[in-house]
Protein backbone atom coordinates (compact mmCIF):
# COMPACT_ATOMS: atom_id res chain seq x y z
CA UNK A 1 0.00 0.00 0.00
CA UNK A 2 1.50 3.51 -0.93
CA UNK A 3 -0.43 6.50 0.70
CA UNK A 4 0.68 8.51 -1.87
CA UNK A 5 -1.06 8.40 -5.40
CA UNK A 6 -4.16 6.49 -6.94
CA UNK A 7 -3.90 3.84 -4.62
CA UNK A 8 -6.62 4.17 -1.44
CA UNK A 9 -6.34 2.90 1.34
CA UNK A 10 -7.86 -0.35 2.28
CA UNK A 11 -10.02 0.28 5.96
CA UNK A 12 -10.76 -3.63 6.49
CA UNK A 13 -8.31 -3.70 9.48
CA UNK A 14 -10.19 -0.40 10.97
CA UNK A 15 -13.68 -1.59 10.15
CA UNK A 16 -13.53 -5.30 11.32
CA UNK A 17 -11.85 -3.11 14.99
CA UNK A 18 -14.24 -0.52 15.13
CA UNK A 19 -17.52 -2.02 13.54
CA UNK A 20 -17.46 -5.46 14.87
CA UNK A 21 -20.56 -6.20 17.01
CA UNK A 22 -20.18 -6.64 20.83
CA UNK A 23 -20.72 -10.11 21.75
CA UNK A 24 -22.90 -10.93 25.03
CA UNK A 25 -20.02 -11.69 27.90
CA UNK A 26 -19.78 -12.46 31.82
CA UNK A 27 -16.30 -11.57 31.87
CA UNK A 28 -14.98 -8.85 34.60
CA UNK A 29 -15.15 -5.55 34.60
CA UNK A 30 -12.34 -2.99 34.49
CA UNK A 31 -9.63 -4.66 32.42
CA UNK A 32 -6.91 -3.24 31.26
CA UNK A 33 -4.58 -3.20 27.76
CA UNK A 34 -1.28 -0.75 28.38
CA UNK A 35 0.23 -0.52 25.19
CA UNK A 36 3.86 0.93 24.48
CA UNK A 37 5.93 1.12 22.04
CA UNK A 38 9.55 1.82 21.40
CA UNK A 39 10.92 5.04 20.29
CA UNK A 40 8.18 6.59 19.00
CA UNK A 41 6.79 10.59 18.74
CA UNK A 42 3.42 11.38 18.71
CA UNK A 43 3.60 11.26 14.60
CA UNK A 44 0.12 10.06 14.40
CA UNK A 45 -3.12 11.95 12.55
CA UNK A 46 -4.84 12.27 16.03
CA UNK A 47 -2.01 14.62 16.86
CA UNK A 48 -2.29 16.76 13.65
CA UNK A 49 0.45 14.62 11.52
CA UNK A 50 -0.50 15.37 7.77
CA UNK A 51 0.78 12.40 6.45
CA UNK A 52 0.49 9.46 9.13
CA UNK A 53 -1.51 6.58 8.49
CA UNK A 54 -2.98 5.38 11.94
CA UNK A 55 -6.85 5.22 11.66
CA UNK A 56 -6.98 2.48 15.19
CA UNK A 57 -5.29 5.28 17.00
CA UNK A 58 -6.79 7.91 15.83
CA UNK A 59 -9.96 6.58 16.62
CA UNK A 60 -9.49 5.23 20.04
CA UNK A 61 -8.35 9.29 20.46
CA UNK A 62 -11.93 10.22 18.96
CA UNK A 63 -13.63 8.31 21.53
CA UNK A 64 -11.09 9.01 24.88
CA UNK A 65 -8.99 11.46 25.40
CA UNK A 66 -5.41 12.56 23.93
CA UNK A 67 -3.17 14.43 26.41
CA UNK A 68 -0.63 16.89 24.55
CA UNK A 69 1.30 16.93 27.30
CA UNK A 70 2.72 13.38 27.91
CA UNK A 71 6.13 13.61 29.20
CA UNK A 72 8.62 10.68 29.52
CA UNK A 73 11.09 10.73 32.64
CA UNK A 74 13.88 9.69 30.56
CA UNK A 75 14.41 8.88 26.97
CA UNK A 76 16.20 5.80 27.11
CA UNK A 77 14.66 2.65 27.04
CA UNK A 78 15.08 0.79 30.48
CA UNK A 79 15.31 3.34 32.68
CA UNK A 80 12.32 4.57 31.29
CA UNK A 81 10.33 1.33 31.37
CA UNK A 82 11.40 0.99 34.72
CA UNK A 83 9.93 4.08 35.85
CA UNK A 84 6.96 2.97 33.76
CA UNK A 85 6.49 -0.30 35.92
CA UNK A 86 7.31 1.68 39.75
CA UNK A 87 6.29 4.85 39.49
CA UNK A 88 9.83 5.89 40.55
CA UNK A 89 12.17 7.80 39.01
CA UNK A 90 14.82 5.72 37.47
CA UNK A 91 17.30 7.77 40.08
CA UNK A 92 15.65 5.96 42.84
CA UNK A 93 14.57 2.92 41.32
CA UNK A 94 18.10 1.86 40.72
CA UNK A 95 17.79 1.22 36.82
CA UNK A 96 19.93 3.49 36.21
CA UNK A 97 20.56 2.37 32.41
CA UNK A 98 20.36 -0.78 30.02
CA UNK A 99 19.45 -4.03 31.77
CA UNK A 100 20.47 -6.43 29.11
CA UNK A 101 24.26 -8.28 28.64
CA UNK A 102 26.77 -6.03 29.91
CA UNK A 103 24.98 -3.22 30.61
CA UNK A 104 23.56 -4.79 33.44
CA UNK A 105 21.45 -2.49 35.41
CA UNK A 106 18.26 -3.99 37.60
CA UNK A 107 16.17 -1.89 40.28
CA UNK A 108 16.72 -2.12 43.88
CA UNK A 109 14.87 -5.57 45.29
CA UNK A 110 12.87 -3.19 47.09
CA UNK A 111 10.97 -2.02 43.93
CA UNK A 112 8.78 -5.31 44.59
CA UNK A 113 6.44 -3.47 46.87
CA UNK A 114 5.34 -1.09 44.33
CA UNK A 115 6.12 -2.76 41.10
CA UNK A 116 3.35 -2.94 38.01
CA UNK A 117 2.47 -6.17 37.28
CA UNK A 118 2.85 -7.05 41.41
CA UNK A 119 0.59 -4.32 42.69
CA UNK A 120 -2.17 -5.94 40.30
CA UNK A 121 -1.60 -9.04 40.80
CA UNK A 122 -2.59 -8.09 44.42
CA UNK A 123 -5.36 -5.87 43.47
CA UNK A 124 -7.01 -8.58 41.90
CA UNK A 125 -6.34 -8.51 38.71
CA UNK A 126 -4.26 -11.42 36.73
CA UNK A 127 -1.31 -9.96 35.09
CA UNK A 128 -0.26 -11.03 31.38
CA UNK A 129 3.31 -9.44 29.32
CA UNK A 130 3.97 -10.15 25.63
CA UNK A 131 7.00 -8.09 24.06
CA UNK A 132 10.12 -6.11 25.31
CA UNK A 133 10.29 -6.38 28.55
CA UNK A 134 14.07 -4.75 29.19
CA UNK A 135 13.67 -4.33 32.94
CA UNK A 136 15.00 -6.14 36.05
CA UNK A 137 15.05 -8.15 38.15
CA UNK A 138 12.28 -10.31 36.42
CA UNK A 139 11.01 -11.69 39.94
CA UNK A 140 10.36 -7.93 41.05
CA UNK A 141 8.56 -7.07 37.88
CA UNK A 142 6.78 -10.28 37.58
CA UNK A 143 3.83 -11.22 35.69
CA UNK A 144 1.76 -14.43 35.46
CA UNK A 145 1.85 -14.91 32.36
CA UNK A 146 4.60 -14.72 29.57
CA UNK A 147 3.11 -14.77 25.61
CA UNK A 148 5.14 -15.06 22.69
CA UNK A 149 5.04 -13.26 19.64
CA UNK A 150 7.16 -11.37 17.27
CA UNK A 151 7.89 -7.74 18.29
CA UNK A 152 7.84 -6.18 15.00
CA UNK A 153 4.35 -7.17 13.84
CA UNK A 154 1.85 -5.98 16.39
CA UNK A 155 -0.70 -7.82 15.04
CA UNK A 156 0.99 -11.21 15.06
CA UNK A 157 1.40 -10.26 18.91
CA UNK A 158 -2.29 -9.36 19.48
CA UNK A 159 -3.55 -12.63 17.71
CA UNK A 160 -1.18 -14.48 20.59
CA UNK A 161 -3.11 -13.01 23.41
CA UNK A 162 -6.26 -13.64 22.02
CA UNK A 163 -6.66 -16.50 24.22
CA UNK A 164 -5.13 -14.55 26.99
CA UNK A 165 -7.50 -11.93 26.69
CA UNK A 166 -11.17 -14.19 26.37
CA UNK A 167 -10.20 -16.75 28.88
CA UNK A 168 -13.25 -17.68 31.00
CA UNK A 169 -11.82 -20.04 33.11
CA UNK A 170 -10.47 -16.96 35.65
CA UNK A 171 -13.15 -14.56 36.63
CA UNK A 172 -10.89 -12.01 37.39
CA UNK A 173 -10.22 -9.13 35.60
CA UNK A 174 -7.39 -8.88 33.07
CA UNK A 175 -3.85 -6.30 32.80
CA UNK A 176 -1.92 -6.97 29.74
CA UNK A 177 1.04 -5.08 29.21
CA UNK A 178 1.82 -5.14 25.48
CA UNK A 179 5.21 -4.15 24.09
CA UNK A 180 6.55 -3.70 20.67
CA UNK A 181 10.09 -3.09 19.15
CA UNK A 182 9.05 -1.04 16.29
CA UNK A 183 9.39 1.86 15.45
CA UNK A 184 13.04 0.96 17.18
CA UNK A 185 15.79 1.01 14.80
CA UNK A 186 16.85 -2.21 13.20
CA UNK A 187 17.06 -5.01 10.58
CA UNK A 188 20.00 -4.05 8.46
CA UNK A 189 20.24 -0.94 6.12
CA UNK A 190 17.97 -0.34 3.42
CA UNK A 191 20.11 -1.56 0.54
CA UNK A 192 17.89 0.13 -2.33
CA UNK A 193 18.45 3.22 -1.66
CA UNK A 194 20.67 5.26 -3.77
CA UNK A 195 22.17 7.05 -1.20
CA UNK A 196 26.20 6.47 -0.45
CA UNK A 197 24.15 6.72 3.37
CA UNK A 198 21.93 4.87 3.64
CA UNK A 199 18.76 4.12 6.12
CA UNK A 200 17.97 1.92 8.71
CA UNK A 201 15.16 -0.18 8.28
CA UNK A 202 13.39 0.75 11.52
CA UNK A 203 12.11 -3.00 11.90
CA UNK A 204 10.83 -3.21 8.39
CA UNK A 205 11.27 -6.33 5.94
CA UNK A 206 13.73 -5.17 3.04
CA UNK A 207 12.66 -4.73 -0.40
CA UNK A 208 8.94 -3.81 0.59
CA UNK A 209 8.03 -6.69 1.40
CA UNK A 210 5.41 -7.52 4.44
CA UNK A 211 5.12 -9.36 7.64
CA UNK A 212 2.47 -11.43 7.78
CA UNK A 213 -1.08 -10.37 8.05
CA UNK A 214 0.24 -6.67 8.31
CA UNK A 215 -1.15 -4.54 4.70
CA UNK A 216 2.41 -2.21 5.17
CA UNK A 217 2.16 1.18 4.30
CA UNK A 218 5.15 2.86 2.51
CA UNK A 219 5.68 6.56 2.82
CA UNK A 220 7.21 8.92 -0.27
CA UNK A 221 10.25 10.53 1.62
CA UNK A 222 8.97 13.50 -0.14
CA UNK A 223 6.46 14.51 1.31
CA UNK A 224 7.17 13.75 4.85
CA UNK A 225 7.45 16.54 7.82
CA UNK A 226 10.71 17.28 9.10
CA UNK A 227 10.64 17.43 12.92
CA UNK A 228 12.63 20.89 13.94
CA UNK A 229 15.06 18.84 15.63
CA UNK A 230 16.19 17.28 12.59
CA UNK A 231 17.83 18.62 8.99
CA UNK A 232 15.82 18.54 5.78
CA UNK A 233 17.75 16.26 3.89
CA UNK A 234 17.64 13.24 1.95
CA UNK A 235 19.10 10.97 4.20
CA UNK A 236 16.56 12.18 7.11
CA UNK A 237 13.76 12.05 4.57
CA UNK A 238 14.51 8.22 3.61
CA UNK A 239 15.02 7.50 7.17
CA UNK A 240 11.75 9.20 8.42
CA UNK A 241 10.29 6.99 5.43
CA UNK A 242 11.19 3.55 7.24
CA UNK A 243 10.12 4.92 10.38
CA UNK A 244 6.66 5.96 9.46
CA UNK A 245 6.09 2.67 8.15
CA UNK A 246 6.86 0.77 11.44
CA UNK A 247 4.37 3.63 12.95
CA UNK A 248 1.93 2.57 10.94
CA UNK A 249 2.33 -1.42 11.25
CA UNK A 250 1.99 -0.90 14.76
CA UNK A 251 -1.73 1.01 14.34
CA UNK A 252 -2.75 -2.47 12.86
CA UNK A 253 -1.88 -4.09 15.79
CA UNK A 254 -3.59 -1.67 17.76
CA UNK A 255 -6.50 -2.63 15.58
CA UNK A 256 -6.74 -6.29 15.82
CA UNK A 257 -6.27 -5.86 19.93
CA UNK A 258 -9.71 -3.56 19.08
CA UNK A 259 -11.30 -6.25 17.21
CA UNK A 260 -10.66 -9.38 19.23
CA UNK A 261 -12.12 -7.34 22.54
CA UNK A 262 -14.96 -6.74 20.52
CA UNK A 263 -15.53 -10.78 19.75
CA UNK A 264 -15.18 -11.61 23.10
CA UNK A 265 -17.91 -8.66 24.04
CA UNK A 266 -14.86 -7.13 25.99
CA UNK A 267 -14.29 -3.81 24.49
CA UNK A 268 -16.29 -1.35 26.78
CA UNK A 269 -15.02 -3.08 29.78
CA UNK A 270 -11.19 -2.35 29.16
CA UNK A 271 -9.38 0.80 29.24
CA UNK A 272 -7.08 1.12 26.73
CA UNK A 273 -3.75 3.74 27.47
CA UNK A 274 -1.57 3.70 24.43
CA UNK A 275 2.11 5.39 24.68
CA UNK A 276 6.13 5.32 23.65
CA UNK A 277 8.90 5.05 26.17
CA UNK A 278 9.98 8.09 24.60
CA UNK A 279 10.76 9.97 21.53
CA UNK A 280 11.72 8.70 18.08
CA UNK A 281 15.25 7.09 17.63
CA UNK A 282 17.15 10.06 15.64
CA UNK A 283 19.75 11.79 17.44
CA UNK A 284 18.21 15.30 19.14
CA UNK A 285 15.33 12.68 20.16
CA UNK A 286 16.24 9.72 21.99
CA UNK A 287 18.83 9.86 24.90
CA UNK A 288 17.84 13.39 24.98
CA UNK A 289 16.33 15.31 27.37
CA UNK A 290 15.23 17.82 24.71
CA UNK A 291 11.13 17.72 23.49
CA UNK A 292 12.14 15.58 21.09
CA UNK A 293 13.04 13.15 23.51
CA UNK A 294 11.06 13.42 26.36
CA UNK A 295 7.48 14.48 24.33
CA UNK A 296 5.48 11.25 23.62
CA UNK A 297 1.90 10.22 22.72
CA UNK A 298 -0.78 9.33 24.80
CA UNK A 299 -4.12 8.39 24.18
CA UNK A 300 -6.58 6.80 26.70
CA UNK A 301 -9.86 4.86 25.77
CA UNK A 302 -11.96 4.69 29.34
CA UNK A 303 -15.30 2.99 28.34
CA UNK A 304 -16.47 4.05 31.69
CA UNK A 305 -15.92 7.96 31.04
CA UNK A 306 -19.08 10.06 29.77
CA UNK A 307 -17.01 12.22 27.53
CA UNK A 308 -15.30 11.45 24.41
CA UNK A 309 -12.57 13.15 21.83
CA UNK A 310 -11.30 14.90 24.85
CA UNK A 311 -8.45 16.32 23.96
CA UNK A 312 -6.11 17.73 27.16
CA UNK A 313 -3.21 19.74 27.80
CA UNK A 314 -2.91 18.40 31.79
CA UNK A 315 1.23 17.74 31.85
CA UNK A 316 1.68 13.90 32.76
CA UNK A 317 4.58 12.00 33.23
CA UNK A 318 5.96 8.43 32.74
CA UNK A 319 5.98 8.45 36.58
CA UNK A 320 1.98 9.03 36.89
CA UNK A 321 1.41 5.23 34.64
CA UNK A 322 1.47 2.82 37.64
CA UNK A 323 -0.15 4.55 40.27
CA UNK A 324 -2.80 5.74 37.59
CA UNK A 325 -3.55 1.91 36.62
CA UNK A 326 -3.29 0.84 40.80
CA UNK A 327 -6.48 3.68 41.01
CA UNK A 328 -8.37 2.01 37.99
CA UNK A 329 -7.97 -1.21 39.74
CA UNK A 330 -9.09 0.11 43.15
CA UNK A 331 -5.74 -0.76 44.63
CA UNK A 332 -4.49 2.92 45.53
CA UNK A 333 -4.51 4.26 49.28
CA UNK A 334 -5.14 8.11 48.52
CA UNK A 335 -4.30 8.99 51.63
CA UNK A 336 -0.44 7.69 51.65
CA UNK A 337 -0.24 7.67 47.51
CA UNK A 338 1.16 3.89 47.43
CA UNK A 339 -0.96 0.14 47.19
CA UNK A 340 -3.28 -0.56 49.58
CA UNK A 341 -1.79 -3.95 50.19
CA UNK A 342 1.60 -3.19 50.97
CA UNK A 343 4.04 -5.74 50.21
CA UNK A 344 6.72 -6.13 53.30
CA UNK A 345 9.54 -6.20 50.80
CA UNK A 346 12.02 -7.23 54.03
CA UNK A 347 9.57 -10.24 54.76
CA UNK A 348 9.76 -11.43 50.96
CA UNK A 349 13.46 -11.56 50.60
CA UNK A 350 14.15 -12.92 54.01
CA UNK A 351 11.56 -15.74 53.15
CA UNK A 352 12.81 -16.82 49.94
CA UNK A 353 16.27 -16.78 51.89
CA UNK A 354 17.52 -13.87 49.74
CA UNK A 355 20.44 -11.88 51.64
CA UNK A 356 21.39 -8.88 50.02
CA UNK A 357 23.61 -6.32 50.35
CA UNK A 358 21.59 -3.22 49.08
CA UNK A 359 18.12 -4.16 49.24
CA UNK A 360 16.64 -0.96 48.99
CA UNK A 361 19.45 1.83 48.45
CA UNK A 362 18.28 3.53 51.65
CA UNK A 363 14.88 4.79 49.92
CA UNK A 364 12.08 4.64 51.28
CA UNK A 365 9.01 1.78 49.43
CA UNK A 366 5.69 3.09 50.30
CA UNK A 367 4.52 5.94 48.16
CA UNK A 368 4.74 6.77 43.97
CA UNK A 369 6.39 9.94 42.88
CA UNK A 370 3.53 10.08 40.60
CA UNK A 371 -0.06 10.27 40.93
CA UNK A 372 -3.30 8.93 39.31
CA UNK A 373 -4.37 11.53 36.33
CA UNK A 374 -7.54 9.21 35.91
CA UNK A 375 -9.75 12.70 36.81
CA UNK A 376 -8.23 14.58 33.67
CA UNK A 377 -9.98 11.65 31.23
CA UNK A 378 -13.70 13.34 31.37
CA UNK A 379 -12.27 16.54 31.91
CA UNK A 380 -10.92 19.09 29.09
CA UNK A 381 -9.71 21.79 31.17
CA UNK A 382 -8.62 19.54 34.05
CA UNK A 383 -4.56 20.28 35.18
CA UNK A 384 -2.43 17.75 36.46
CA UNK A 385 1.06 18.68 37.42
CA UNK A 386 2.14 22.29 37.66
CA UNK A 387 6.32 21.15 36.85
CA UNK A 388 7.02 17.79 36.06
CA UNK A 389 10.88 16.59 36.78
CA UNK A 390 13.06 14.67 34.36
CA UNK A 391 15.83 12.04 35.14
CA UNK A 392 18.56 10.69 32.41
CA UNK A 393 21.80 9.25 33.87
CA UNK A 394 22.54 6.43 31.50
CA UNK A 395 21.79 4.77 28.06
CA UNK A 396 24.16 2.17 27.37
CA UNK A 397 27.14 1.98 29.87
CA UNK A 398 29.91 3.73 28.22
CA UNK A 399 27.15 6.73 28.32
CA UNK A 400 27.16 8.58 31.45
CA UNK A 401 25.98 11.78 31.06
CA UNK A 402 23.35 12.94 33.70
CA UNK A 403 21.00 15.62 32.84
CA UNK A 404 18.26 16.80 35.01
CA UNK A 405 15.58 18.24 33.48
CA UNK A 406 12.44 20.37 35.30
CA UNK A 407 9.58 22.35 33.39
CA UNK A 408 6.63 23.87 33.64
CA UNK A 409 4.16 25.63 31.00
CA UNK A 410 6.74 28.42 31.34
CA UNK A 411 9.86 27.80 31.18
CA UNK A 412 12.33 24.30 31.22
CA UNK A 413 15.85 24.12 32.73
CA UNK A 414 18.36 21.20 31.87
CA UNK A 415 21.66 20.79 33.85
CA UNK A 416 24.38 18.54 31.45
CA UNK A 417 25.77 17.59 34.98
CA UNK A 418 29.10 16.03 32.59
CA UNK A 419 28.96 19.14 30.62
CA UNK A 420 32.57 18.55 30.22
CA UNK A 421 32.48 15.56 28.55
CA UNK A 422 31.31 15.25 24.84
CA UNK A 423 27.81 13.99 24.71
CA UNK A 424 27.97 10.31 24.24
CA UNK A 425 25.56 8.96 21.41
CA UNK A 426 23.78 5.50 21.37
CA UNK A 427 25.25 3.75 18.83
CA UNK A 428 22.80 2.98 16.95
CA UNK A 429 22.44 6.79 16.91
CA UNK A 430 25.79 7.43 16.24
CA UNK A 431 25.71 5.78 12.89
CA UNK A 432 22.34 6.79 11.58
CA UNK A 433 22.55 8.22 8.46
CA UNK A 434 20.53 11.52 9.36
CA UNK A 435 23.34 11.82 11.60
CA UNK A 436 26.30 11.20 9.43
CA UNK A 437 25.41 13.11 6.71
CA UNK A 438 25.75 16.70 9.21
CA UNK A 439 28.08 15.00 10.74
CA UNK A 440 30.67 14.25 7.87
CA UNK A 441 29.95 18.04 6.83
CA UNK A 442 31.82 19.74 9.67
CA UNK A 443 30.96 21.00 12.90
CA UNK A 444 29.51 24.27 11.90
CA UNK A 445 26.75 22.16 9.77
CA UNK A 446 23.50 22.28 10.86
CA UNK A 447 21.27 20.01 12.78
CA UNK A 448 18.17 20.58 13.90
CA UNK A 449 18.25 24.29 15.95
CA UNK A 450 21.90 23.38 16.38
CA UNK A 451 25.04 22.96 14.82
CA UNK A 452 26.78 19.78 15.32
CA UNK A 453 29.14 21.26 17.36
CA UNK A 454 26.76 22.36 19.76
CA UNK A 455 24.82 19.01 19.65
CA UNK A 456 27.93 17.41 21.06
CA UNK A 457 29.55 19.89 23.38
CA UNK A 458 26.62 21.03 25.59
CA UNK A 459 26.13 24.07 28.30
CA UNK A 460 26.03 23.27 31.87
CA UNK A 461 22.66 25.17 31.73
CA UNK A 462 20.58 25.08 29.26
CA UNK A 463 17.05 27.40 29.54
CA UNK A 464 14.43 27.54 27.11
CA UNK A 465 11.28 29.99 27.07
CA UNK A 466 9.61 26.84 26.39
CA UNK A 467 6.16 28.69 26.25
CA UNK A 468 7.49 31.05 23.28
CA UNK A 469 10.20 29.07 22.26
CA UNK A 470 9.19 25.27 21.80
CA UNK A 471 11.46 24.31 19.27
CA UNK A 472 14.15 24.85 22.12
CA UNK A 473 16.30 27.09 19.45
CA UNK A 474 17.33 29.96 22.24
CA UNK A 475 19.59 28.92 25.40
CA UNK A 476 18.83 31.87 27.61
CA UNK A 477 21.11 30.51 30.57
CA UNK A 478 23.69 33.25 29.93
CA UNK A 479 21.42 35.90 29.00
CA UNK A 480 21.39 38.50 32.14
CA UNK A 481 17.65 39.56 31.37
CA UNK A 482 16.99 35.61 32.61
CA UNK A 483 19.78 35.32 35.16
CA UNK A 484 16.89 35.54 37.59
CA UNK A 485 14.56 32.86 36.64
CA UNK A 486 17.29 30.92 35.72
CA UNK A 487 18.00 30.94 39.61
CA UNK A 488 14.47 30.04 40.41
CA UNK A 489 14.44 27.64 38.33
CA UNK A 490 17.71 26.05 39.82
CA UNK A 491 16.37 26.19 43.36
CA UNK A 492 13.11 24.49 41.82
CA UNK A 493 15.44 21.63 40.29
CA UNK A 494 16.38 21.31 43.58
CA UNK A 495 13.92 21.01 45.58
CA UNK A 496 12.75 18.15 42.92
CA UNK A 497 15.58 16.21 43.57
CA UNK A 498 15.67 16.69 47.21
CA UNK A 499 11.89 15.23 46.88
CA UNK A 500 12.83 12.72 45.08
CA UNK A 501 15.76 11.08 46.19
CA UNK A 502 18.31 11.79 43.65
CA UNK A 503 21.92 11.16 44.93
CA UNK A 504 22.74 13.84 42.00
CA UNK A 505 22.13 16.47 43.97
CA UNK A 506 25.49 16.59 45.66
CA UNK A 507 26.97 17.42 42.54
CA UNK A 508 25.48 21.03 43.12
CA UNK A 509 27.89 21.49 45.83
CA UNK A 510 31.43 20.41 44.46
CA UNK A 511 31.88 20.57 40.95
Amino acid sequence: MNIFGKLTIPLTLLSVALSCPMQQSHAAEKNIIFFITDDESPTLGCYGDPVAVTPAIDALAADGTLFTHAFATTASCSASRSVVMSGLHNHYNGQFGHQHHYHKFTSFPAAITLALPRVMTRAGYRTGHIGKYHVGPEEVFHYETYLKGPTRNAVQMAENCREFIDNTDDDRPFFLYFATSDPHRGGGKDQTSKLDLKADLFGNKPNRKSWEGVDEVFYDPAELPIPHFLSDTPETREELAQYYQSVSRIDQGVARLVSILKDAGLYDKTMIVFTSDHGMAFAGGKTTTYEGGLNVPFVVRNPYNKQRGVRSSAMISHIDITPTMLDFAGGLDHDTNGPKELLNYKKYWADKGRKMDNLDGGHKWNAYHGKSWLHTLDDQDATHWETIFASHTFHEIQMYYPMRVVRDSNYKLIWNIAHQLPYPFASDLWAASSWQAQFKKGKEAMYGQKTVNQYIFRDRFEFFDIKNDPYESRNLANDPKFAKQLEKYKALLKQHQKIMGDPWIMKWDYE
